[in-house]
């Protein structure tokens, strides 16, 4: 089609696949899409790019395009569109879309692709992208070049509608839209009444019944345990901070996101390094409720998976059966907000609160004492950072690895009001900096990440970013890489150890900073860092500050730790 008459015309792509899916991501409340160029995808980019209610962020690497879109779903706990040319770029997704799946972030994976007859034909950038994503995507939909007959739209208009919808229902989670695309990719027309139609679902919820039966089974126990793992702020921890006493305890990680609270026992693994055998059987819970994503914290798995003949609830809308302490008695599939803001608790005069507030007093006193002697490592390093965090503008996100488990550790400062995130999912160490990215893009408050070394090293491309501003702070413990390879007994044993394992090394973090216009900070003891902190967060630019510790003593600083009381 011509358009050269058409200037004064808002136009659109003459596919009309794409605008169905465009019409359709803005009545399901998507507000980003981070697109990938190419040229395949163009009909997807023009339907788009007419659309104002949708943000349009442009990441050329697809992985941390990818990884972004975590961020970003994570701060705006909306849906965000990905969108990708055809061939391998839809394979740079998979390292976040699996943690998206198991993190249950609503991603909306969108490859464009050839039409079917040019796959396997020697056909340029053609791969077999239908279910290409089938294992950690909840559901692929594949949507056929031809759109223009009636049956054509209503088939198209059916597949979004479900792809959407099993992405945003209670159970979150990726959905991959392959949508094959013939030529001509780069026609326009005018802009003409959509063909889009929504069709809306109703969520179940549970009666008023359930819930009374619930809360009188929680009210009937002696000794009840919450445990929190990974899981999104929200209004959930005023309530739990509510429940919490006399009979009932609530233990959360960092990433559970209940850090400004009273009443709810943090630092997990803090707290198990206290316990010896002498006390398990009085801490241990007549009935435990879980709920949240994979939990840090070995010790407090071991120590639950060893409770037997107890009861275990477990809350939340997961797809399947998630038995993580091997003695799961019921599955509630309501949100967790949606559950406790419903049960009616009245506390017993049991004393199980007490105990487990008596065991948090003997492990931060123990903490403090042992952080006072201990040398400079990144134990060390890590408190002054911690503490040094403001409590209200910022966000902590946090790579895997050591960093995340010092940080379960420590804890953030009191009061402490911002979000903390780690891709806990299937903890990679790749795209912590791409997702910090992300966050940073649509979070007021800064954003903060705590990363490694060697994690930082593997996601560079999420500094090569237009996109990085004053908000997005990076701090990097520098140890030589693979510091938690040294910590863990298995591989620290091995004589392959500091060539196949710790893979040591120094990355040049300050000529990476300069590179990409971050400023850069240094600090090698206590009294550099302390000031670099001030001048990190005062910085008026993106910032990264650079900590230098040793490995062998970082690693046998938190092995001391950790086998104290032993």
């Amino acid at each position: 089609m011509n358009t050269e008459n058409l200037s004064n015309e808002i136009l659109t792509t003459t596919h009309d696949s794409c605008n169905i899916l465009v019409d359709l991501l803005c009545e399901y409340g998507v507000k980003h899409a981070i697109v990938s160029p190419g040229s395949r995808n163009a009909p997807i980019i023009i339907a788009l790019s007419r659309c104002d209610e949708i943000n349009k962020h442009i990441i050329v690497d697809e992985r941390s395009a990818a990884f972004a879109a975590i961020g970003i779903a994570q701060q705006s706990d909306s849906p965000v569109a990905i969108v990708c040319t055809s061939g391998t770029a839809v394979l740079n997704y998979a390292p976040a879309i699996a943690e998206a799946f198991y993190q249950q972030l609503p991603l909306i994976v969108i490859s464009a692709d050839r039409p079917q007859e040019w796959i396997d034909q020697n056909d340029s950038q053609t791969l077999k992208q239908p279910g290409i994503l089938a294992n950690i995507v909840k559901h692929s939909y594949n949507l056929p070049a031809q759109c223009s007959r009636p049956d054509d739209i209503w088939y198209c208009n059916r597949i979004i509608n479900d792809a959407l919808q099993c992405a945003t229902n209670q159970s979150l989670g990726p959905v991959h839209i392959n949508i094959q695309l013939g030529e001509p990719l780069y026609e326009r027309k005018p802009v003409q009444q959509s063909i889009a139609r929504k069709i809306n679902k109703h969520l179940p919820c549970l009666s008023a019944e359930s819930f009374a039966q619930h809360s009188a089974a929680i009210n009937a126990h002696k000794k009840v345990l919450i445990l929190a793992s990974m899981h999104p702020k929200d209004q959930l921890a005023s309530i739990l901070d509510n429940i919490s006493g006399g009979n009932i305890v609530v233990l959360s990680e960092i990433i559970a996101n209940c850090n400004a609270t009273d009443r709810i026992f943090h630092n997990i693994d803090r707290l198990f390094t206290e316990i010896d055998e002498d006390k398990w059987a009085s801490l241990s819970p007549d009935l435990l409720i879980t709920f949240g994503g994979a939990p840090v914290s070995r010790l407090a798995k071991t120590f639950l998976r060893k409770l037997k003949g107890i009861e275990h609830w477990r809350i939340g809308c997961d797809s399947g059966i998630i038995d993580t302490m091997q003695n799961l008695t019921q599955k509630i599939e309501v949100s967790p907000l949606q559950f406790f803001s419903n049960i009616t608790v009245k506390h017993s005069d049991s004393s199980y609160y007490s105990l487990w507030s008596n065991l948090a007093g003997m492990a931060q006193a123990s903490l403090n004492t042992y952080i006072d002697q201990c040398p400079w490592s990144d134990l060390k390093a890590m408190s002054i950072i911690m503490s040094h965090i403001p409590a209200s503008g910022m966000n902590l996100q946090i790579s895997n690895g050591s960093s995340i488990r010092y940080a379960d550790i420590l804890g953030t400062p009191p009061c402490f009001n911002g979000s903390v995130h780690c891709n806990r999912g299937v903890s990679g160490i790749d795209g912590s900096t791409s997702t910090s990215l992300g966050a940073s893009m649509v979070s007021s408050c800064d954003t903060l990440l705590i990363t490694g070394d060697m994690s930082f090293s593997y996601d560079l491309g999420g500094l090569a970013s237009q996109y990085n501003s004053p908000r997005l702070k990076i701090i990097v413990l520098c140890n030589g890489g693979g510091g938690i390879f040294r910590f863990i007994n298995g591989p620290s044993q091995l004589p392959q150890f500091e060539d196949y394992f710790e893979v040591h090394q120094d990355i040049p973090t300050e000529k990476y900073a300069h590179a990409f216009g971050f400023d850069h900070f240094l600090a090698t003891d206590e009294e550099s860092l302390s000031s670099a902190l001030d001048m990190l967060f005062a910085s008026q630019k993106p910032a990264i500050l650079s900590v230098h510790t040793n490995n062998m003593t970082s690693a046998d600083t938190l092995r001391k730790y950790y086998n104290r009381n032993k």
